[in-house]
């Protein structure tokens, strides 16, 4: 099963943001593959700073529980200074974006 949904980054954190990302801790990579997260991008519209990110995941996909996770909300802190988040959380703020065309 396929998902997709937007975030949105603050402004001037766009550097930050990759940087974070291209030193993902290890612990967190071993975490989402534990819950059968593959193929998963994220990408950057520049002129709004929304975030695009689109995954793979199994059809018994546990979200709750993983967003429950330590390490899942370690990184959720640590990345919170540079996006928006649900209000009293360090959660990103994030809305699932509905399927409208595949090719393949």
């Amino acid at each position: 099963m396929k998902q997709a949904f937007v975030m949105q980054l603050k402004p001037g954190c766009e550097a930050q943001y990759r940087q974070r990302h291209d030193e993902i801790w290890p612990d967190l990579v071993v975490l989402l593959k534990d819950y059968g997260i593959a193929d998963y991008h994220i990408y950057l519209q520049p002129q709004t700073l929304q975030l695009f990110a689109h995954c793979s995941v199994p059809d018994n996909f546990d979200g709750a529980a993983l967003k429950q996770e330590a390490v899942m909300q370690r990184w959720w802190h640590s990345m919170s200074p540079l996006m928006a988040t649900l209000p009293g959380s360090h959660e990103p703020l994030s809305i699932p974006l509905q399927p409208m065309f595949c090719l393949e």
